[in-house]
């Protein structure tokens, strides 16, 4: 049995096979380091890839090892200062493995984190993994369009992962057998002569001397032709299939009234960026609706609603009429899937909040799939939350979420999102 061993490079002398092979082998401790940085990074950075720490503890492979105690004979090659019986003093100070592993301290021994880089395909990978558009259904497939990966033949190029043993098996066979055949039939003729010239014995030796040196001269360049060879190698293909799928919009609806600080407003643009990157990433084409809020609500394009300084005072009820209003106007409810995502700090007047709760009620929750609510803020719950909790207890497509730091947000953007089961 033959086995083939690629030891070609890829780039900047990484083996590609081996790498994901360790980031399914250790996919839990990358998925975990890969959610720890996505709350420390900045809006600016936050599709890129990353640099990331695993604990030594959780890649170190299990080993055998002496265990302490137990009566022990050891043979000291060059001892002058012991016989049998002595008894050895622990050296000062510990232990004394030596290995060179620990971290200077003066409080025990340690040992460095493995760093591991993922490029920004295998980071929003992570990020995103097992989320999708809940309550999604198909019904229009002219707009959006979602993706499977199926087997589209072989290929002459690809990464070692990916090689077809048995094509690449025939390939060698048939390059092997046109190289060779000629030389063959070449060489049985000749074979077939010299063992004529044997059966006689009144021919020249020297004639027969020279045959033989031919026919060892032919077997080596057969001999010569490689077993296998770059050109024979083939590889399984694989492409994206669009999968006809139903078109959906997702309303983000942000509060930038005053009462939003900067740390607030931040941590809004952190989910809606989160969200924007997984409906793009996941989905081929999805429209995108931005609308900003203060006691006026305009709609505004991607570039106005993240870095847009304009604010003001707090009418929720402003953002959700301009919604209804866009929905009357370009998404029919029966050819589109509607979603949408509303971030505030709740600070709303009081009289607009069961406004806010009316709209939804009557009229923009029975015609989307899903609203999502998070209320950004470290004070109580006022009189917005109120109202949509009872929302919530009414409407199984309400979702509300409380986020009071920054570590928040991606866990409760994954509760939004997470997969439903089938």
């Amino acid at each position: 049995m033959a086995h083939f061993i690629d030891r070609r490079l890829n780039g900047k002398n990484k083996s590609a096979v081996n790498r994901q092979r360790f980031i399914r082998r250790y996919k839990q401790q990358i998925k975990k380091s890969v959610t720890e940085a996505v709350n420390k990074r900045s809006i600016q950075d936050l599709d890129s890839g990353e640099s990331i720490s695993i604990p030594s503890r959780d890649i170190t492979e299990p080993f055998f090892h002496q265990g302490e105690g137990g009566d022990r004979t050891r043979i000291l090659p060059g001892n002058d200062q012991f016989i049998t019986g002595d008894k050895i003093e622990r050296p000062q100070g510990g232990g004394g493995n030596g290995s060179g592993e620990g971290n200077a301290s003066d409080s025990g021994e340690g040992e460095d984190d493995f760093r591991f880089d993922i490029s920004k395909d295998e980071y929003l990978d992570m990020l995103f993994e097992d989320l999708e558009l809940p309550n999604l259904q198909q019904n229009s497939t002219n707009k959006m369009v979602d993706y499977k990966v199926i087997r589209a033949g072989f290929t002459s190029e690809g990464v070692p992962a990916n090689i077809n043993i048995v094509r690449s098996l025939q390939n060698s066979l048939l390059r092997r057998t046109a190289m060779t055949a000629g030389k063959k039939k070449q060489l049985r003729e000749l074979e077939t002569l010299h063992d004529n010239l044997l059966k006689d014995p009144e021919k020249n030796q020297s004639e027969i001397l020279i045959l033989a040196k031919e026919i060892e001269e032919l077997k080596a360049r057969i001999a010569r032709v490689p077993f296998i060879d770059t050109f024979d190698l083939k590889y399984n293909a694989f492409q994206k299939q669009p999968i006809p799928n139903s078109q959906a919009v997702m309303f983000c609806l942000m509060d930038v009234s005053g009462s939003m600080d900067q740390a607030t407003k931040d941590m809004a643009k952190r989910f809606y960026l989160l969200l924007y990157l997984f409906l793009t990433r996941n989905y081929k084409r999805i429209d995108i609706v931005f609308i900003r809020h203060h006691t006026q609500a305009k709609e505004v394009d991607e570039q106005e609603f993240f870095y847009s300084q304009e604010t003001g005072g707090t009418i929720v009820s402003s953002a959700l009429k301009l919604m209804q209003e866009i929905i009357d106007e370009r998404y029919p409810v029966n050819q589109w899937n509607i979603y949408a995502a509303q971030a505030s700090d709740g600070d709303n007047w009081a009289d607009d909040s069961p406004t806010c709760r009316q709209l939804l009620d009557k009229n923009i929750l029975p015609a989307i799939r899903n609203f999502f609510y998070i209320e950004i803020t470290a004070r109580a719950h006022q009189t917005l939350w109120r109202e949509y909790e009872e929302l919530a207890q009414v409407h199984s497509n309400f979702a509300l979420q409380h986020i009071r730091k920054p570590e928040d947000i991606y866990p409760v953007f994954r509760e939004f999102f997470r997969k439903q089961a089938a």
